[in-house]
């Protein structure tokens, strides 16, 4: 029993190690702020753990991983929670680290970029952040988030047009906006 649990905790422990940044960078995205983003991140690996088992031998772990984390985040939207995606004092702020292939990280202006994100209602945030981000397919996306295909492409959708309508972000969202 102790071998399977030493083996169980080893397996978790190096998916966490293989993922955090990526479910950090997600998290920082649906949250804004990078506290709120670890937080989100720690609960949703505190949920995970205690069915690792199960998670462990799901057909995509880091799939199931991010439904949790999306799960998450909606039930704290749910209690009507406000979220900063910007804050007006950012001074004591990390800034996050674009990953080297990131296309977003070649935009002019990411802070625009993100306070334009934060204008978005979660669910097209959400959309947005999974399907241009996170380079998720449609399929992909509609099982994080728990909605259909069509949901998806809607939010999507219409969250792409909102950015596309802020002046001088027309162009990025353009260069990151393309469909599948």
């Amino acid at each position: 029993m102790g071998d399977r649990k030493a083996a169980r905790d080893s397996e978790f422990q190096s998916f966490v190690i293989g993922r955090w940044p990526r479910l950090l960078r997600t998290a920082f995205l649906l949250t804004g702020e990078q506290h709120a983003a670890e937080d989100l991140v720690q609960s949703t690996l505190e949920q995970v753990y205690v069915a690792w088992r199960r998670v462990g031998s799901a057909d995509d772990p880091e799939a199931y991983v991010r439904r949790v984390m999306i799960n998450a985040h909606a039930r704290k939207h749910r209690r009507r929670l406000r979220e900063f995606l910007a804050p007006k004092d950012d001074s004591g702020l990390t800034r996050e680290v674009a990953d080297t292939g990131d296309r977003i990280a070649q935009a002019e202006d990411r802070d625009a970029l993100l306070t334009a994100l934060a204008q978005l209602p979660p669910r097209q945030r959400e959309a947005v952040v999974l399907r241009y981000w996170e380079d998720l397919t449609e399929t992909q996306t509609a099982e994080a988030m728990g909605c259909s295909v069509g949901a998806v492409k809607s939010n999507a959708a219409k969250g792409i047009a909102k950015l596309r309508a802020i002046p001088g972000l027309a162009e990025t969202v353009t260069q990151g906006g393309r469909s599948r």
